[in-house]
């Protein structure tokens, strides 16, 4: 039976803790629940970026916001204390490949004593039904042979993001069973694929690269243009978590993990490919070759999204063309000095009216 993540009447008055509510992702999920009318308390590092879509989308309006770092137990405490809540939808991290070589350190303190703080912290709250930590496609171990990952396959990781992100898996997976399990209470890992969308303005990512170099009418340069990777819409990801979430505090036969990535038959698109149509949809063209490629990335990347689909019935609405035409259109009208709190919700509400007719 489909699972309706976006069903206004589940969230209306729900208690949600979002953490990494100020980043990319987070701030969308934050906006799009609060939208549904959840009550949702962020917990999460200052915004990282200027511009950043937190302040674009005054995400402070929609959220109770704590500012804090998940490696300060008892700031992230006093969080949960005052939120309650009966779902927790875990994001915060430190997302960036790239970073996680220069601070190997900080990402494992981040991503897997993060984790590990969180679930602690959440032992024993007689409120909580479900919590959903977000990892990412990169938990696979990946010879690189164009193996599309499924849930079964063995978590790996090369760089010290991948490793860190394959840790958190493990934790949550002990957490799960050791402490929540025997409480009723749900708990599960998301494993995204690379999600693109408006309002992404992080370091060393190829939409945003795509729009400071139009910006500045600079030269795009690619590291690795023709690397694959499982491209998804912001909006087709988080109504995957939605689902996933509800789902969790409700029944209790849904997989402890579950990839979100573009369609089974969808064809893998190189780094060129999508830096090419978003340049194009942008009103700009041309890239170069880096002359350094820097650190180690997988080339190839794919995930296998079917059990999402079976087992939630859920599916993307903007894959292909339409997920460039929507970034689009959203990094165009930041472009015009348009009001980015109504252009994210404008997107949100258009979403929604496509989830409605089953598009």
């Amino acid at each position: 039976m489909a699972i309706d993540g976006l069903d206004k009447a589940f969230w209306v008055g729900r208690r949600v803790l979002l953490t990494g509510h100020t980043g990319f992702k987070g701030a969308w999920a934050s906006l799009w629940l609060s939208r549904m009318g959840a009550e949702v308390t962020g917990f999460a590092l200052a915004p990282e970026t200027e511009p950043n879509l937190f302040a674009l989308a005054a995400i402070e309006n929609s959220v109770r916001s704590h500012i804090g770092d998940l490696r300060d137990v008892a700031a992230l405490r006093a969080a949960i204390d005052a939120a309650d809540p009966e779902i927790v939808i875990h994001m915060a991290a430190q997302p960036l490949v790239r970073r996680s070589y220069a601070a190997p350190v900080d990402t494992f303190a981040t991503n897997v004593m993060g984790t590990v703080n969180l679930l602690e912290a959440l032992r024993g709250r007689e409120a909580l039904r479900a919590v959903l930590v977000v990892t990412t496609d990169k938990v696979y171990e990946n010879a690189e042979q164009g193996v599309s990952f499924r849930e079964e396959d063995p978590l790996g990781g090369h760089d010290p993001y991948s490793a860190s992100k394959a840790a958190a898996e493990i934790v949550t997976s002990s957490y799960a069973r050791s402490f929540f399990a025997e409480a009723g209470v749900r708990v599960a890992t998301a494993r995204g694929g690379n999600v693109i969308g408006g309002g992404d303005f992080s370091e060393d990512r190829l939409v945003p690269d795509i729009w400071r170099a139009l910006r500045k009418g600079e030269p795009l340069v690619l590291r690795n243009p023709s690397a694959a990777r499982p491209w998804q819409h912001v909006l087709d990801c988080l109504s995957g978590y939605f689902a996933y979430a509800r789902g969790l505090s409700e029944r209790a036969d849904l997989p402890a993990a579950l990839n979100f990535g573009p369609p089974p038959d969808a064809a893998p698109v190189t780094v060129a490919a999508l830096a090419e149509a978003v340049q194009s949809a942008l009103g700009g063209g041309g890239w170069e070759p880096a002359n350094d490629t820097g650190p180690h990335e997988m080339m190839a990347l794919e995930i296998d999204s079917r059990r999402a689909r079976a087992c939630l019935g859920w599916k993307d609405r903007l894959a292909g063309e339409p997920c460039v035409a929507w970034l689009a259109e959203w990094y165009r009208a930041l472009n015009v000095g348009a009001d980015m709190r109504e252009a994210t919700f404008s997107q949100i509400a258009a979403f929604e009216a496509l989830h409605g007719k089953g598009a």
